[in-house]
């Protein structure tokens, strides 16, 4: 049995769930979906919601975890939302929000422009950046999109990365001793 879907999940208040073809959860920061499956079921006592897997069927098992993760998922993000730092270092690496768009300037001979989704928004500070949405997968994504742009170099640290993200720094060249041939 699935340790993590036996888990209960606490709904805060102002969470609604409502099950059909479509598990959909409405909060005070917006709506999500995901399609319903029939390997499981939701069951909501009170203000906690347990999912149950119909049958023993490796599929059933494994949409178990999944289905718990998603719905938890859901619920986190209709109610606080989800944010991810990234934080630029280079020399003369900018980045600035004009409508719906993020303007890069990453040391390349141009501006790099990202056009934001909907439900994605971006804040942008001196050296860094907060993605922030209530789909984590998005949230996610975007980061992750932003990040490739210019990913850290292992010699001087130079790119875009994670907050939390540590970087293993490589040593640079040595120099040649005086006098050895």
């Amino acid at each position: 049995m699935s340790r993590i879907g036996r888990r209960p999940i606490e709904i805060p208040a102002g969470v609604t769930i409502t099950v059909a073809d479509t598990i959909t959860v409405t909060g005070p920061n917006g709506s999500l979906n995901v399609p319903a499956d029939s390997l499981v079921k939701l069951v909501i006592d009170g203000q906690t919601l347990h999912v149950e897997r119909v049958g023993e069927s490796n599929a059933a098992r494994a949409h178990h975890g999944l289905y718990w993760a998603l719905v938890r998922n859901m619920i986190i993000g209709v109610s606080a939302g989800f944010e991810r730092r990234l934080e630029m270092k280079g020399v003369g690496y900018r980045a600035a929000k004009q409508g719906n768009d993020l303007v890069l300037n990453l040391g390349y001979s141009h501006p790099i422009t990202v056009t934001l989704p909907a439900g994605i928004d971006v804040v942008v500070e001196k050296t860094s950046m907060i993605v922030k949405g209530i789909d984590k997968q998005l949230v996610g994504q975007v980061a992750a999109n932003i990040r490739s742009l210019r990913p850290p170099e292992p010699y001087k640290g130079k790119g875009i990365r994670y907050s939390d993200e540590i970087i293993r720094m490589k040593a640079g060249k040595a120099a040649k001793a005086a006098g050895a041939k």
